[in-house]
């Protein structure tokens, strides 16, 4: 009876653990396993052998990519986690809501600045068509250099989401049936029309069944593309449009030697005739075989990558701290919940609690490259870019990136610090390792030519804004034409400036001085007068004539209390320096507008050093 007792006793004491303690795992509670191959990482609550599935299966396609690609290294210029649940009541709890209610899906793909995440429904039959289509285009955004045409990207992301992979081959071009029937009941766009659909257009963004055929319209061009071989020809059709400003219809005749029309009704006849190749592609061996390694993921591991998920959704975002906190309380050496809650708190401008657990994150695992790419973040949020901060976001970003060398977004701010740390040419390098492996990112574009511009290569960063004046995107189109207008009057200031010593006026009068009989050095001469552009110098007897230098600091403040005259106090390595400009509206000002009220601003200040201490301010740079 005593042993019975004690038995229960423990029976007892162990369900009311389990109940208080959800982390305890059950035989009924899920297992959680993380399955790594070459290129991916797939959380599962499925199984191992399901885990495995997946993984083998983000391979497969890859490999494919890199084959209609024709390319050996494929880029994923987001980091991405894959998670697989075993049942649509998990998957539930991460879709986005409508109306305050999880709407129902298969799959799910959740895009971040920092990384991607892809969720899916195991007990669904063929949970990978949906994510495939978003996973085509972060290929593409990795890969594929031609600037990006919705009806091509579209169309490109529908073909690729259809193909059929198993453990001998991959089938490629098999074009669903639905595609077939949208057409047929809903009617075509013009094929023309299609191909002028931009990323603002109505016909893209607005639900309703024009948005529905452009999707249909666009595979089906895609696929006849494919099938008559004439995909090759689409870099001198986009040359044409996005760089020779040829109409469409014309670069249509010239890409493909046939009228607009009649390129309409080839791709209708198509269509109509049914008719499509199915490609086969063998599945490399080693992506069968090789490279998985499977470990066990602990509850409260699983628990923050979920609160991470939410973290990156915008319905879930609040409840995502406290899953953090709820993490940390029972596992206070929770890394990923220390990340975490930094991250939430930073998007929330709380930079000191951010801070608080940057630091906690990296003493607990010092070899996460998101923890330092998040500290170096924080720092810019917080302060800007700065000299002063430079030195330490450089050390956070060089470790984010050797932990991590695709990691896009932490090579383009590194090269900013860089910039700022006076290291121009290791700042052009950062950047274009950045477009290199995002080369679709027109912001990282804008961020190169801005950097050429401040290492005065105005003719190439001219070349890049005239480029991105022409983009799809409103946005940057706008961002482009009001820097080309800077980067033009920089180069035509930059070509007038006198670098060091006098202008021509002063310099003739320097070499009648020097002719002068020595009996009349006694008398004082005249004050002599330097013209910069549109600046005007004044020298006094004796005084050096000014030189051209820069100072890269923080605006403190702008005292316009003798207008037009201003005076710009700038801070920069410890010394506070006053330049002076006799009217801001002779003032070069890049990068923002010019205001008395300017304070606590990054900026870069071109200036002609007095030897005074002071300076006369000739270009003003207002730093982002």
């Amino acid at each position: 009876m005593k042993n019975l007792l004690v038995r229960l006793s423990s029976f007892i004491f162990l369900t009311i653990a389990a109940v208080l303690n959800p982390a305890v795992a059950t035989a009924e509670g899920p297992q959680w396993v993380e399955v790594k191959s070459p290129h991916f990482s797939v959380v599962t609550d499925a199984g191992e052998k399901r885990g495995r599935e997946v993984a083998m299966r983000f391979e497969q396609m890859r490999a494919v990519f890199a084959a209609l690609f024709q390319k050996a290294n494929v880029n994923i210029p987001v980091p991405l986690q894959i998670v697989a649940f075993r049942n649509s009541k998990e998957m539930r709890q991460f879709a986005p809501l409508y109306k305050g209610k999880p709407t129902e899906l298969s799959g799910l793909f959740q895009p971040g600045e920092d990384r991607n995440f892809i969720m899916l429904d195991m007990s669904v039959e063929n949970p990978f068509n949906v994510v495939f289509h978003e996973y085509a285009h972060q290929l593409m955004n990795g890969n594929a250099f031609v600037p990006g045409a919705p009806w091509f990207d579209e169309g490109f992301a529908e073909y690729f989401a259809s193909i059929q992979v198993d453990n001998k081959e991959a089938r490629v071009g098999k074009i669903p049936d639905e595609t077939f029937m949208i057409l047929r009941e809903m009617g075509w766009m013009k094929v023309p029309d299609l191909l002028k659909v931009q990323h603002y257009s109505q016909a893209y963004n607005e639900n309703g069944e024009r948005r529905t055929v452009f999707y249909a319209e666009s595979a089906m061009v895609v696929h006849y593309l494919y099938d008559n071989l004439l995909v090759g020809k689409l870099g001198t059709y986009f040359d044409l449009v996005n760089n020779k400003g040829v109409s469409i219809e014309e670069a249509i005749q010239q890409t493909f030697g046939m009228s607009a029309a009649q390129f309409d009704g080839k791709i209708r006849s198509y269509v109509a005739g049914g008719q499509y190749r199915y490609y086969p592609i063998p599945t490399p061996a080693n992506i069968v075989k090789d490279g998985y390694t499977t470990s066990p993921v602990s509850a409260s591991e699983a628990e923050a990558l979920m609160a991470e998920i939410h973290l990156h959704s915008p319905d879930y975002q609040d409840k995502a701290l406290s899953e953090f906190e709820a993490i940390l309380k029972s596992d206070p050496n929770s890394a990923a919940a220390a990340r975490g809650l930094g991250y939430g708190y930073m998007r929330k401008r709380e930079f000191d609690r951010a801070q608080e657990y940057f630091s906690q994150a990296a003493k607990l695992n010092s070899q996460d490259p998101r923890v330092h790419y998040y500290s170096a973040m924080l720092m810019s949020r917080e302060n800007g870019f700065r000299r002063s901060t430079a030195p330490a976001m450089i050390k956070e970003l060089e470790a984010a990136t050797a932990l991590d060398p695709n990691f896009a977004d932490a090579h383009s701010m590194l090269s900013f610090a860089y910039l700022n740390n006076g290291e121009a040419e290791k700042g052009l390098a950062s950047i274009r390792r950045a477009i290199a492996i995002s080369p679709r990112n027109l912001h990282y574009y804008y961020n190169f030519a801005q950097i050429l511009m401040a290492n005065r290569k105005y003719d190439d960063a001219i070349a890049v804004l005239h480029s991105l004046q022409k983009s799809g995107d409103p946005r940057v189109a706008e961002q482009a034409s009001r820097s080309l207008g800077d980067a033009e009057r920089l180069k035509s200031y930059g070509d007038r400036v006198v670098i060091s010593g006098t202008g021509s006026e002063n310099a003739s009068a320097e070499k009648d001085r020097d002719s002068d009989d020595e009996s009349d050095n006694h008398d004082e001469p005249a004050p002599e007068t330097t013209r910069h552009t549109n600046v005007t110098i004044t020298l006094k007897p004796g005084q050096k004539p000014p030189t051209q230098a820069e100072i890269r600091g923080n605006l403190l403040s702008v005292d316009c209390s003798k207008a037009p005259a201003a005076v710009l106090t700038v801070a920069a390595e410890g010394k506070t320096m006053k330049l002076r400009t006799d009217d801001p509206r002779n003032l070069l000002v890049t990068g923002g507008k010019f205001s008395c009220t300017l304070a606590n601003r990054k900026v870069v200040v071109n200036y002609l050093d007095m030897g005074d201490g002071g300076g006369i301010a000739m270009i003003l740079q207002l730093v982002p």
